[in-house]
């Protein structure tokens, strides 16, 4: 019996009301179903019915007043039971909050999903001036510093990343070879206002069991304190020492080794 691709075994049902619950989430502020129907295509009697099953459990929140949906507490609590489980998490958030210390700068954990980069955690800075929280954005991969380290650290990565993440017909993301190169001799990426103008993230990559990436750890600022000689002589230097910390916790040593060996 031929084997089966997972999209066979896909429910029309089902895939439609996540695309909604996505939908939802992307939007961030309140949405109407107008918005919501013209956004994914649908009409406004399904989109309506998927949401008052959302409501029902709790996954979705109406506003009387206004009509408008947002997110509701169900969904709140799935998401935060799932990152209380996720290993690299746990290993990660010590070593962020003492990275934090040190530079004072905002610190994000980030996550390849599909063909984006996903800012999955952070932990902010006590600066007067700080960048508004970005947990929960995703950016294309070849547009962030954290996405060109995923680019640069992955395998074949038009192929890793040509998935769901990547519509019919879109051109994969992909780095040059001098790109490539660079981030290699460097271990780290930067670039500015591609999270918001004057912000500034610098990145480093961080590596599981056998040399996996897992993730990447981000620090973000403002342009006027993240200059290029600070990233430079102090944030880069910081960064990838609590890279290699959190490696290691995941149990990756292959950097400790290679620095032995040089």
């Amino acid at each position: 019996m031929p084997a089966r691709g997972k999209e066979s075994y896909s429910i029309q049902s089902v895939d439609n009301a996540l695309d909604v619950l996505e939908a939802l989430c992307e939007e961030g502020d309140e949405v109407r179903i107008s918005q919501l129907s013209e956004k994914l295509g649908m009409n406004k009697t399904s989109v309506f019915r998927l949401l008052a099953t959302f409501e029902n459990r709790g996954y979705v929140e109406r506003e009387k007043g206004s009509g408008k949906y947002r997110l509701g507490l169900s969904a709140y609590e799935m998401g935060q039971k799932f990152l209380s489980r996720m290993n690299l998490l746990r290993k990660a958030r010590p070593v962020m909050e003492r990275l934090v210390r040190q530079c004072n700068e905002a610190v994000y954990l980030a996550v390849p999903r599909d063909a984006y980069i996903l800012l999955l955690d952070m932990v902010d800075t006590s600066a007067q001036v700080k960048i508004v929280s970005l947990v929960g954005n995703r950016y294309a991969l070849n547009e962030t510093a954290a996405g060109k380290v995923v680019l640069a650290y992955t395998p074949t990565p038009a192929d890793a990343h040509a998935g769901a993440g990547a519509k019919k017909g879109q051109k994969s993301p992909s780095l040059s070879q001098q790109e490539i190169l660079h981030i290699h001799r460097e271990g780290v990426s930067s670039d500015i206002d591609s999270l918001g103008e004057g912000i500034v993230s610098v990145a480093v990559p961080v590596f599981r069991t056998g040399g996996e990436l897992a993730g990447c750890l981000c620090c973000v600022g403002p342009d006027f304190r993240m200059t290029e000689d600070r990233i430079r002589g102090e944030i880069s230097p910081q960064l990838k020492e609590a890279s290699d910390i959190i490696s290691s916790k995941l149990g990756y040593l292959g950097r400790f080794f290679t620095k032995e060996q040089g």
